[in-house]
């Protein structure tokens, strides 16, 4: 009797000891990871600034002050788009010698690496990454873009901007009679296969060494696809698993397209998930030519189309997550696209005032792509494509947390790169790491000034402003480009006229004067006509002194413009609490308090007879949104609890 209850204990005790052995291993594995760091690089859009084509003797325009011939775009180009094709470049560097200097190890690119997937940039990426990969031991992880690849399978294409001889623009295409035109302002069309779109295939045959295919040094690696798990990995099977053939899956009936989603493990106890969020959906219903790109729909709005047409993904990633969870593995998702709104929360007001169309609304992800991917499993994912920095969250009805990080883009106003580090229980710290000074940024400013030479004496409309060659360091230039953007472009494509005639032509002090102002009169009409108006400014005067008086600050303080506070909210759209380097505190608290004078005046449903008051309304809503919401620059992250902390 003794024996067999001494037995017992024994037996129960032995079976305590190797649960806790094993629970204790696997927080060791957590454990070891403190410290352990990864940067995430988003929407780099390299183009080979020197990179030379192998089928052309065309060899860019030459710079007199390197004497080296360049590949590059126009500066009229590049401010009217939503990235910097040209200096890029040297940011990208830039950023890297950063990661390298900050012995970073682990670094992640989610999509949009290259200009559009050609050969000649896809091939310069190779380049740099190689370089750093041997120098520094870093090891980089990609997945794909909208821009790479551009469609799921090669197609010709070219680009009719290119910078040229004499300032003039210089065509450069795929195949003969892709691009026709009568200027005389333009060089002869250069023709090389180098500027085609790559597709899938030549993305990742060029690019495998950068997590798109196993390497022996991976402790696991896995793919939607693949029937192994860690407990039987071996690295042949992951080889195997890797080739295109083996990661295709149905679109629509009779359309096959790839998916090269991965999940690799580069030191023991870390899972980087890779997703391949790109959704080429079939134009026709009926069967075309499934393996022509131009038979599918561009796959810039992301995860809405996931949902719909992309449905094995969801049910990998809550295999891999309970996976994780299981083996007490760390687990941290990346791809191109935002999991959360990133507008933060202010996607219906911006509707509202601009219309369904603007502001790329359909990239927006809706509620369910949060919940769906939360419930399945993902605690942290860092996202790209819209060129912004960004923090959203969302906690589902079952108590799943969700953070969405969105990484800024090298090529757009802030440009930074997101420093994510492992530290202990369950908390991980996400820095924004801005580059602010880029070596060698200005090396293309003599070019450009011919560039801008040639427009003048064709007496160019809409000249770009040469105030930029100016800039003294690469922030300053993104801002500037940010401005010209405003100017050359966003102005005339996103606002209401009304709205933007007001805004163009009011003071500071005059908004604060309407703010107080009570009228069933539309502000413009308040505006033109003042003297009909006197006894309404002088009571609005007499509260607007009060609440001045009270924060210690004088109508004088406030010297800005309609414009400049439209310039602010671009800022704060792109930046997050990082325009604040650019806007000044000072200044957001006079917006802060403009705002707060408006609401208290004007309600919404005193406004349905006064367009312009609400169209201002739902601008100031949208405007204290993007400044006073979750954390985006410094903030820690419990993987655990779903708790976001701001840090200093």
């Amino acid at each position: 009797m003794n024996f067999k209850i001494t037995f017992y204990y024994k037996k129960y005790f032995l079976i305590l000891f190797l649960v806790f052995l094993s629970s204790n291993i696997s927080a060791q594995k957590q454990n070891n990871l403190n410290g352990v760091q990864i940067a995430f690089l988003s929407d780099v859009h390299l183009q080979d600034l020197f990179g030379s084509f192998s089928d052309s003797d065309y060899k860019g325009v030459l710079n007199p002050k390197t004497g080296k011939y360049v590949l590059m775009r126009t500066m009229a180009s590049q401010l009217h788009s939503t990235r910097i094709f040209n200096e890029n470049y040297f940011a990208f560097i830039a950023a890297l010698e950063d990661i390298a200097k900050r012995k970073i190890k682990y670094v992640a690119l989610p999509g949009d690496y290259t200009d559009d997937g050609q050969p000649i940039h896809v091939l310069g990426l190779e380049k740099i990454l190689k370089q750093y990969s041997k120098k520094y031991n870093i090891e980089f992880f990609i997945t794909t873009g909208n821009h790479d690849p551009v469609g799921p399978f090669a197609q010709e294409s070219g680009k009719e901007d290119f910078l040229g001889k004499d300032g003039k623009s210089q065509p450069i295409y795929s195949k003969e009679g892709l691009y026709k035109s009568n200027l005389t302002t333009e060089q002869p069309v250069v023709i090389t296969q180098d500027i085609a779109k790559m597709g899938y295939l030549g993305i990742t045959d060029n690019l495998k060494d950068f997590g798109f295919y196993p390497n022996k040094k991976n402790k696991f690696w896995a793919t939607p696809f693949s029937t192994y798990n860690s407990q039987n990995y071996s690295f042949e099977k992951a080889s195997q698993a890797a080739l295109l053939s083996n990661r295709v899956y149905e679109v629509a009936p009779g359309y096959e397209v790839p998916d090269v989603s991965y999940v690799v493990e580069p030191v023991d106890g870390l899972w980087l998930m890779a997703i391949d969020g790109n959704v080429y959906i079939p134009k026709k219903k009926e069967i075309v030519d499934p393996k022509d790109s131009k038979n599918y729909s561009e796959a810039s709005t992301g995860y809405n189309n996931v949902l719909s047409n992309k449905k094995h993904l969801i049910k990998w990633v809550g295999e891999i997550s309970a996976q994780a969870k299981q083996q007490g593995k760390t687990l941290i998702a990346f791809s191109h696209f935002p999991m959360i709104d990133f507008n933060d929360d202010a996607s219906a007001e911006i509707k509202e005032l601009l219309g369904p169309n603007k502001w790329q609304l359909n990239r927006v992800p809706v509620e369910e792509v949060a919940k769906t991917f939360a419930d399945a499993g993902l605690k942290i994912h860092f996202g790209g494509h819209m060129h912004i920095n960004d923090t959203g969250i969302r906690t589902t009805e079952k108590g799943n947390t969700l953070v969405n990080i969105q990484t800024p883009s090298l090529a757009a106003y802030i440009p930074a790169y997101k420093l994510l580090t492992i530290q202990k229980d369950n908390l991980v710290d996400i820095q924004t790491i801005t580059i602010d000074k880029v070596p060698r940024y200005n090396e293309l400013f003599d070019l450009y000034k011919m560039e801008y030479q040639f427009l003048e004496s064709q007496q160019t409309k809409g000249i770009w402003n040469i105030d930029i060659l100016k800039t003294k360091n690469y922030h300053d230039f993104t801002d500037f480009h940010l401005k010209e953007l405003v100017r050359l472009r966003f102005l005339a494509d996103d606002w209401p006229a009304a709205f933007k005639d007001f805004f163009l032509n009011v003071s500071a002090s005059e908004l604060l004067i309407l703010a107080n102002i009570q009228s069933k009169k539309d502000f413009d009409e308040i505006l033109k006509n003042k003297e009909n108006f006197k006894e309404e400014y002088s009571k609005a005067t007499l509260n607007l002194n009060k609440v001045l008086a009270e924060n210690n600050l004088k109508i004088e303080d406030f010297n800005w413009t309609g414009y400049d506070f439209l310039v602010d909210f671009y800022r704060f759209r792109s930046a997050d609490e990082l325009a604040l380097v650019d806007v000044g505190t000072a200044r957001a608290k006079q917006y802060k308090i403009l705002s707060q004078m408006f609401f208290e005046n004007y309600k919404e449903d005193t406004l349905k007879e006064k367009p312009l008051q609400n169209q201002v309304r739902l601008f100031l809503i949208i405007f204290n949104k993007f400044m006073h919401e979750v954390p985006a620059d410094h903030f820690s992250y419990d993987l655990k609890t779903g708790e976001i902390k701001g840090l200093k």
